[in-house]
């Protein structure tokens, strides 16, 4: 991770995101800094998700100021990579797996390629760092979820973006390729100092990459190194209720926080953060 001097990639001050009377998360201060890798965690309804769209551009604050390098989140999506949540792709998509990739240099994910300006080697040779390069002439609407996982993350990854967000990326991916993937993440973040917000779960599988934590819980939070957070004593304090974390065999395990704990167990739902419509897309 580069110096805490440098200019945040992230900047967010007094954030509150709230819908009607349910409130997400309120008074968060966040600075992500370029290289740094912060795992987001909490259990579904937290408002991980939200977060992120909230970075995308898609999800206006309740309260405070969010700057994505120095600029208003709606204005900074040439600077994201993002990884969503997966989504199995409609069979009969047309669309080969080299374009879908392609998107992730000229289109920013938001929009078409300039005619001419197609970087095929470039496109290639991110699907070769996620093991791909063999789909790339496949219709990505006919590849398995693990398949189209690794597509998203070539996608994602290829332009070398200031920030990478990551929603979930080690859906239906096996033990091998999760940490695979988590490497190909934290490579990128080493080679062109690309900030990550890492939203999971499960934290042991980037337990070797994180900087810091940030956890969401019943609209409170903590943020700190893994030390300082995944204790029994941070977190019953944060959850108001005895939680206990145990450390075995290089993997943490916490028990007893309400409605199941992102460290606890893998579950396989999309986090929806219990309000409508708030799937990142």
């Amino acid at each position: 991770m580069t110096g805490r001097a440098a200019t945040p990639v992230v900047s967010l001050r007094g954030g509150a995101l709230r819908f009607g009377d349910h409130v997400l998360w309120r008074g968060l201060d966040l600075d992500v800094a370029p290289g740094e890798f912060v795992a987001v965690l909490g259990a579904n309804g937290a408002g991980k998700t939200s977060l992120l769209r909230a970075v995308l551009g898609l999800q206006p604050l309740s309260e405070g100021t969010l700057l994505i390098d120095g600029r208003a989140a709606d204005r900074a999506r040439d600077v994201v990579g993002y990884i969503p949540q997966q989504r199995r792709v409609d069979p009969l998509t047309p669309m080969r797996v080299r374009d879908m990739v392609r998107l992730g240099l000229d289109g920013h994910r938001w929009g078409i390629a300039r005619p001419g300006h197609v970087d095929w080697v470039r496109a290639e040779r991110a699907l070769e760092r996620v093991d791909a390069l063999e789909l790339a002439d496949e219709p990505i609407g006919v590849l398995s979820g693990g398949e189209q996982q690794r597509v998203r993350i070539a996608q994602a990854l290829v332009a070398e973006r200031r920030l990478v967000l990551c929603d979930e990326p080690l859906l239906s991916l096996d033990l091998a390729s999760q940490s695979t993937i988590t490497e190909l993440i934290d490579r990128q973040r080493r080679d062109h100092g690309s900030a990550v917000l890492f939203v999971t779960h499960e934290i042991n599988p980037v337990l070797p990459y994180v900087d810091r934590v940030l956890y969401l819980a019943g609209g409170r939070f903590r943020i700190g190194t893994v030390a300082e957070v995944m204790t029994s004593e941070s977190l019953s304090a944060l959850y108001g209720t005895p939680v206990d974390v145990v450390e075995h065999r290089g993997r943490i395990v916490v028990v007893g926080a309400p409605d199941g704990d992102a460290s606890a167990h893998h579950d396989h739902g999309d986090d929806h953060d219990h309000v409508a419509g708030d799937d990142a897309t």
